[in-house]
């Protein structure tokens, strides 16, 4: 776990760069309100409000720094070069072949792919993967962490458990409290799958399992072992919706240990959004708050590939979220609930884990801030309350739950943050990693969207794309192949090297600039064992 200052005051690498924004401004939070004038605030997960213009008004402008900062050198191009570009892109892949049996059913996934490239430091965004092991099925998520990575390193860790204990029956979750009491070994829940940059908290793991065991024990006793059957659906929502009011719970009580005090504090003072996919034969569920995306990649007869949306994003682009949000508060605040596309003004997601501060009032929010710790205390951000916040809470975590019965046809899934969806179509995005995936690629027309092409570009771009073929197998994983082209595509729809070393080359500080945290997981179908399913009904 990053240690507190990292938190709030993100290290700079580049010295020279250290210096500009030293000299520029001074924020507790720099990610939320310092960035430079001309970042778009549509990158931004947050609006910089006018309470914080005085505390972190720029000393001096990024033009007057470097007008009064000559250098005698010339500016040198540099790119890197194509083992560097692969060495970066390759450095969170990971990738697991599910076995066709696993001991209680034939699995109708295949395998997948994942990977995450930063743009933020430390990165913000989260994935996690994991069988089932006491019930059927396999559990895939994306997390989109903001204001920190806290949130969203916490609910990687914790959501798979909650969602495990909620499908658990009345019989097995009797015997895992017992074992818990007689002090024996636990039955296993979860089988991960994770890179080995993916990290747990060892040291809130007492936390953690104590708040899980709380809530298998209520489950006890709600369910008097009566009925076997399982909503997956309210599985997911019940899971989601707990995990939330646990970590509320947990920064509202506090902790005698200063760490794990502050670290709970952290978690529910940041955000995070999560889409997540629970896979049990031809069975898909998914479950989404916020706005990161799932889309199903289908093969059509002629080979072609249509996407179909699994998940609906939580935010201004939804009117059903706005309308949803207005008849959630009194009739004067319709005007103020959604401002310029934003919670309150401010926040992207409609949905989202943590934020306690678009959740608690105004008075707890004061009294759990002047109870914690100095770094807590002293913090711009943690104090500021929102605009015209008079009806507490504005934000919830329930998911959206979206079942889908798979079909032979239905190839793979994507599930990534909004950082690949800002950058690419999902159209796009399915027909890249079907041609991967199949090593098929359909040939349309050349479409130059209202370029003026001379002869000799047209010939590049002709040379490029019949040499497509063999560029495929650089890539060993689907997931990496589409942040290939999600940061490397150029106007006409193909991997441009220099683009691609250039956007790779540029300093963390900068990076966040440009572009998003981009986390990936390409889930791919077992077509066959689909299609068995069917013939068997």
């Amino acid at each position: 776990m990053p240690a507190p200052t990292q938190l709030f005051f993100p290290l700079i690498r580049n010295c020279e760069l250290s210096r500009i924004y030293g000299t520029a401004c001074y924020c507790h939070h720099k990610h939320l309100c310092c960035s430079p004038p001309y970042v778009p605030q549509s990158r931004l997960r947050y609006t910089p409000h006018p309470a914080y213009a005085t505390f972190c008004r720029p000393k001096e402008s990024w033009w007057q720094y470097t007008q009064g900062r000559r250098y005698a050198s010339t500016p040198q191009k540099f790119y890197l070069t194509p083992p560097q570009v692969n060495s970066i892109l390759k450095a969170n892949e990971y990738s697991f072949k599910v076995p066709e049996f696993d001991g209680k059913n034939v699995s109708s996934i295949l395998g997948f792919d994942s990977n995450q490239l930063p743009a933020n430091a430390p990165i913000e965004d989260r994935r996690s993967a994991a069988t089932c092991l006491q019930t059927r099925g396999m559990l895939l998520g994306v997390f989109d962490g903001h204001a920190g990575c806290a949130c969203s390193q916490a609910v990687s860790e914790r959501l798979f458990y909650y969602i495990a204990v909620s499908l658990l029956p009345h019989e097995t979750l009797l015997e895992i409290e017992n074992a818990v009491e007689s002090g024996r070994a636990l039955l296993p829940i979860l089988q991960w799958h994770k890179h080995p940059n993916d990290y747990f908290s060892k040291e809130a793991s007492k936390l953690y399992f104590n708040s899980l065991r709380t809530y298998w024990q209520e489950l006890i006793d709600l369910n008097t072992g009566e009925s076997s059957d399982i909503d997956v659906k309210e599985a997911l929502i019940n899971a989601f919706k707990r995990l939330d009011n646990d970590i509320s719970l947990e920064a509202q009580v506090g902790d005698p240990n200063s760490f794990l005090n502050y670290l709970v504090l952290r978690v529910a003072f940041s955000g995070a959004t999560a889409c997540v996919a629970h896979v049990d034969g031809v069975d898909l569920h998914v479950a989404n708050t916020g706005d990161s995306r799932a889309m199903l990649g289908v093969q059509e007869e002629d080979g072609s590939w249509s996407a179909v949306t699994l998940s609906n994003d939580h935010n201004a682009q939804n009117e059903r979220e706005i309308e949803r949000l207005k008849l959630e508060h009194p009739k004067n605040e319709a005007k103020s609930v959604v401002k310029q596309d934003r919670l309150l003004g401010l926040l992207m997601p409609f949905r989202a884990f943590g934020d306690v501060k678009f959740k608690w009032s105004i008075d707890l929010q004061k009294r759990v801030i002047e109870s914690g710790p100095d770094q807590l205390n002293d913090n711009e951000y943690t104090k500021f309350i929102p605009p015209n916040y008079h009806t507490p809470p504005y934000l919830t975590a329930e998911p959206e739950v979206t079942y889908h019965r798979l079909r032979p046809q239905d190839k793979f899934l994507v599930l990534a943050t909004d950082g690949l969806w800002e950058t690419m179509h999902r159209q796009d995005v399915v027909r890249i990693v079907g041609e991967y995936l199949t090593g098929m690629h359909h040939q349309q027309p050349i479409a130059v969207g209202g370029y003026k092409v001379t002869l000799g570009q047209m010939h590049g771009l002709l040379t490029e794309r019949r040499a497509k073929m063999s560029s495929v197998f650089e890539d060993q994983n689907a997931a990496t192949h589409l942040i290939r082209h999600a940061v490397g595509n150029n106007e006409f729809g193909t991997v441009d090297h220099e683009r691609l070393s250039k956007m790779l080359s540029l300093p963390e500080e900068l990076a966040r600039m440009y572009r998003d945290d981009i986390t990936i997981i390409v889930v791919q179908f077992n077509s066959h064992v689909v299609g068995a399913y069917q013939n068997q009904e």
